[in-house]
């Protein structure tokens, strides 16, 4: 099975799509002016605007069940695997994902605002909807929604599991089974609460997480200070081939560095536009601001706190990519011993610092930060599903795929490592592909609401959304959301 999936994975995550990833972002980049950049005071302002209603959920809340999907094991495991694999150069190829990101993120999630629609009287929306409304091709909307339940009910959510259940054996020596049938547990208990459960677990726990795990990295970073410059000048000098010791993984930094930048960011992927659709909000342009901004929180906070620890406590190894040709060594660096490339060097940075504490502190940190990227991809996965049974009254397909995320949860957790990442990637790329491609079909109208808000804000307005003031006369949810708010 480990070498069809790789097999699949070297089509999928072929050059081209590392291209397409940092093409798109660069030129929605130019296209938008770098509304990163222009519109960073305004991302922060919109983050506690809007109000949760009987329909939808506060920017607020939707901006933490989007980083719930975007601050997961990606975060912690997934810089380890990409220094690992791709030298510390790795970390600056996915700053650079998260930067060019952003402007991706706020197009698919604007699109996302503009087409969604209510069902059953909840918001929802993402990458089916607007292909079908927007592109009005809707096969390909069917053909994304059955990709996307199937990445996001069933390929991806191994991968979470599989990540807590090394850090929690390496902390506290449990067998994983035993960790995949107790998240699976909870997370049931979770998921048959119906989405605004979802949105309160996530609201609560997703600042907290974060802001913990960031502020311990810190105090890392504060006592080897010492050490920054030179750990900021490897990362830039291996970025760039200019590092003599990391040469042999120069074409691997960008590979892995774009491949985890997107899987931890989800710029791109077309999973994020889900929950952004959720968002109670009066124009479509505040949300897609808001999701570009959590693009900024996954990665330059999150994964860079953990790059920054294991590379000042040096607690990572490099692999040789020659190693098994000749009288190549296995390791162009190596900095730990019978460590897996994963969340052992993140436990073992802190335990550097931090003696009988550090391997612990990461494993809960794992398991909340994995856990709610479940609950985000279980949200993602039966949105999918409701698109494509929205003419059946039974909920049975919902329940189906609730039952099948328990038992992935658990077949995850026993999974190997490299077994769960190769399933979790492929899930990311397959996505990646087909919505990136809709939103350069589709990118007039996103461009024209961002044109249409700052128009109203120039004139001193709280932007509210007219689509036919953009020419987009197929978006009708958005009549019945403005005379609700008069």
């Amino acid at each position: 099975m480990e070498e069809a999936i790789g097999f699949l994975n070297g089509i999928v995550w072929s050059n081209a799509l590392i291209v397409l990833c940092l093409g798109a972002g660069l030129y929605f980049s130019l296209r938008t002016r770098f509304l990163q950049v222009r519109h960073f005071k305004e991302m922060f302002r919109l983050l506690f605007d809007g109000e949760s209603s009987e329909s939808g959920v506060s920017s607020f809340q939707a901006l933490s069940m989007s980083l719930a999907g975007r601050v997961g094991t990606g975060n912690i495991a997934g810089v380890a695997t990409a220094i690992a694999f791709g030298g510390p150069g790795a970390l600056f190829w996915m700053w650079m994902v998260a930067f060019l990101g952003a402007s991706t993120a706020f197009v698919e999630a604007t699109l996302a605002q503009i087409y969604k629609e209510k069902d059953k009287g909840l918001l929802r929306g993402g990458p089916a909807f607007y292909i079908e409304r927007g592109l009005g091709v809707k096969w390909f909307a069917i053909l994304f929604a059955v990709v996307s339940a199937v990445a996001m009910g069933i390929l991806l959510p191994g991968v979470q599991a599989n990540s807590v259940a090394e850090g929690v054996q390496n902390a506290f020596h449990l067998d994983p089974w035993i960790t995949g049938v107790g998240i699976a547990v909870i997370f049931a208990a979770i998921v048959f609460g119906g989405v605004k459960r979802i949105a309160k677990f996530t609201e609560l726990i997703v600042p907290f997480m974060a802001i913990g795990y960031i502020l311990a990295s810190i105090i890392i970073v504060v006592i080897d200070f010492n050490k920054l410059p030179e750990i900021i000048s490897l990362i830039f000098k291996s970025a760039f081939n200019q590092e003599a010791g990391f040469g042999a993984v120069f074409g691997l930094a960008i590979q892995w560095g774009v491949k985890r930048g997107i899987y931890s960011n989800e710029a791109g992927q077309g999973s994020a536009p889900h929950i952004a659709a959720a968002a109670n909000v009066s124009h479509p342009t505040k949300q897609g601001l808001v999701q570009a901004f959590s693009v900024y929180i996954d990665t330059l906070l999150v994964c860079s706190a953990t790059g920054f620890m294991i590379l000042i406590t040096g607690t990572y190894n490099v692999l040789n990519p020659a190693f098994g040709t000749g009288n190549a060594s296995k390791f162009l660096y190596k900095g730990v011993d019978d460590v897996t490339a994963g969340a052992g060097y993140t436990q073992s940075a802190m335990d550097s610092v931090f003696p009988g504490f550090g391997s612990y502190f990461v494993a809960v940190a794992l398991f909340f930060f994995a856990f709610t990227t479940i609950l985000a991809y279980y949200y993602i996965a039966e949105t999918n599903v409701s698109y494509l049974t929205k003419n059946l009254k039974s909920p049975i397909a919902n329940h189906i795929l609730r039952v099948v995320m328990v038992f992935i949860i658990v077949y995850g957790s026993v999974n190997t490592a490299k077994l769960a990442w190769d399933i979790g990637d492929l899930g990311v790329g397959l996505m990646a592909w087909f919505n990136i491609i809709a939103i350069f079909l589709l990118q007039k109208p996103a461009l024209a609401a961002l044109k249409d808000y700052e128009k109203q804000k120039k004139a001193g307005k709280d932007p509210v959304f007219n689509p036919e003031d953009i020419g987009v006369n197929n978006a009708p949810i958005w009549d019945e959301l403005n005379n609700s708010s008069k």
